[in-house]
Order: C-alpha cells, then sequence, then structure tokens
C-alpha cells in the first residue's frame, strides 16, 4: 500500500488521479456515443435495435436526397447566420459599457447573466405564453397600438427570427460576461497612454480592447457556431419545427428521426455524423486562422 502511495504522490502521476474524474465521464458520455452514432449510422436499426441491417453509406446517400434533412440545414444556417453575429460583435459592444466594477453595471451584468441560469424549458414556455397569438402580453399590447394580431409562432418567415431572438435573450450573458473578465485583464497603463497621446473612447477600443481580447473573440466565436449549429431545445418547446418545418433545425430533425413512430436510430446517427463533420471543419479552419493571426 505504502509503495502504490508513493508512486501516486509524485505530481506529474498525480494529476492524472484528478483528471481521472473528467476522462472517465468524456470517455462514457462523448466518446463511447459518438463511436456508436459512426457505427449506426452504417446499418438499417430501428429504435429497438431488436435488427440490424448492414446497408453501408445508404444512409448518407438518403440524407443528401431528403429534401426535409437539407431544409434543416438550411434553417440551421438561417439560425446561425441571425444569432452568431450577435453573440459575438454584440456582447462585446455591450461588455465595454459594463467592465467598471459599480455598483450600476454589477446590476446590468445580473440582468444579462439572470436567463443563463433558467432552464431552456422555462424560458421556452415563458415566451410561448408571452408571445401567444391569443393571450400572449406583447401580442395584446401590439394589438392595442393599432397593429393587428401577430402569430410570432406560427408565421412562415417571421418565426425563426423569433426563436433567434429567444436564443439569443438566453444565452447572451454568458458571452457577455466572458468578455467582461478579458476586457478586465487588460493592462490599465495602456488605456492611460491612450489617452495621454489623445485617444479616444472609441479608438481605445478598437485599437486597445479589440486586439486584447482577441484569444478570446475567437473562443466565443467557436463556441457560438458549435452551439447554434446544434440548436434544439428552444425550438422544440417554442414552435417544435413549425411552421411547415420553416424551423426545424437539424438536430430537431435528427430527433424526430430517431424517436418518433417511423424511427430509423442508423439513418438518424447517419445525419448525427454529416452534422459532426460540419461542425469539426468550421471549428478547425476557426482554429487554425486563430493561430496564423497569433
Amino acid at each position: 500500500m505504502r509503495e502504490i502511495i508513493k508512486y501516486w504522490n509524485k505530481p506529474k502521476r498525480s494529476a492524472y488521479l484528478f483528471l481521472a474524474p473528467s476522462i472517465i465521464l468524456l470517455v462514457l458520455f462523448s466518446v463511447i456515443p459518438l463511436l456508436v452514432a459512426f457505427g449506426l449510422s452504417l446499418f438499417d436499426v430501428p429504435i429497438t435495435m431488436n435488427t440490424a441491417k448492414f446497408i453501408g453509406l445508404q444512409n448518407f446517400v438518403e440524407a443528401f436526397h431528403d429534401s426535409r434533412f437539407l431544409n434543416s440545414l438550411k434553417v440551421t444556417v438561417i439560425f446561425t447566420g441571425i444569432e452568431v453575429p450577435i453573440q459575438v460583435f454584440g456582447a462585446i459592444v455591450v461588455a465595454a459599457f459594463i467592465t467598471k466594477n459599480n455598483m450600476h453595471n454589477k446590476l446590468f451584468r445580473a440582468i444579462y447573466f439572470l436567463p443563463v441560469i433558467c432552464s431552456a424549458t422555462a424560458i421556452g414556455i415563458m415566451w410561448k405564453m408571452i408571445l401567444h397569438s391569443n393571450i400572449g402580453f406583447i401580442t395584446a399590447v401590439l394589438q392595442s397600438m393599432g397593429f393587428g394580431k401577430i402569430n410570432f409562432l406560427n408565421t412562415p418567415g417571421l418565426t425563426i427570427f423569433v426563436v433567434s431572438f429567444i436564443s439569443i435573450w438566453r444565452s447572451f450573458g454568458i458571452s457577455a460576461i466572458i468578455y467582461v473578465t478579458a476586457i478586465q485583464q487588460v493592462s490599465r497603463s495602456l488605456y492611460e497612454a491612450a489617452e495621454m497621446d489623445g485617444a479616444g473612447k472609441i479608438r481605445q477600443f478598437f485599437h486597445i480592447t479589440v486586439p486584447s481580447i482577441r484569444p478570446t473573440f475567437w473562443y466565443i466565436l467557436m463556441t457560438r457556431f458549435a452551439g447554434a449549429l446544434q440548436i434544439f431545445d428552444i425550438i422544440y418547446i417554442t414552435t417544435n419545427g413549425g411552421p411547415n418545418y420553416t424551423t426545424e433545425s437539424t438536430v430537431t430533425y435528427i430527433y424526430s428521426r430517431a424517436f418518433s413512430s417511423s424511427s430509423s436510430m442508423g439513418y438518424a446517427s447517419a445525419m448525427s455524423v454529416i452534422l459532426f463533420v460540419i461542425i469539426m471543419v468550421i471549428t478547425v479552419l476557426m482554429y487554425r486562422k486563430m493561430n496564423e493571426e497569433d
């Protein structure tokens, strides 16, 4: 027993003991499911998994001929194009205004961050009630102002923007707080020197703040891209892909094909693999761009 303790008592070895729980969880809930998904994508497998027929790449061929899957990719791209720029660029502007540690800014940070700690289910239900075409508060206010009844969650062409707004409202705080933390780490001497040279707040923002927090910018850009491409919970709760699949994201469609009455775990796994490859390629390209700039 003493020999075991002595062996693991060295820092380089004991570090693996502290990392072990996280590594085990990562393997059990990320690596193994990923490998299983790759394997299932080559089979025709029902949700019961009592039978399995090897069909090779047929699921992938079917996916690229599935109009509903292609539409879900289009919806996901539109959603990502709306959410990511606002999350990445809007949050940095807001963060610049609430960086100083005074009571006013601390209150705003808490307000921005509050939706982050709420569950997606609660947020989805809340906004679904607020935007309800008959009993919704916002709908009633707009009607009283003479705008007529607007069905925010059931209007093609409009609903995707509404869902994007809800998603941004929910997660905007985390991006802003990360930016605030990064900006607070920038040396104050740089701003003092800029002020002595006559630089205003706007020039300080673009020539000191933005370049100094470039690694944080890339981190938020990559994580928000990956998150937006995997959007599921808000859409599933508010619209469930409607109306007429105009808000059906790729993950929502994968879920419906995997767990509906006509389920096909193999086909759903194939679509998951395609989405995984898309996210991986985008992330690798962004990472290479980040390293080139560094």
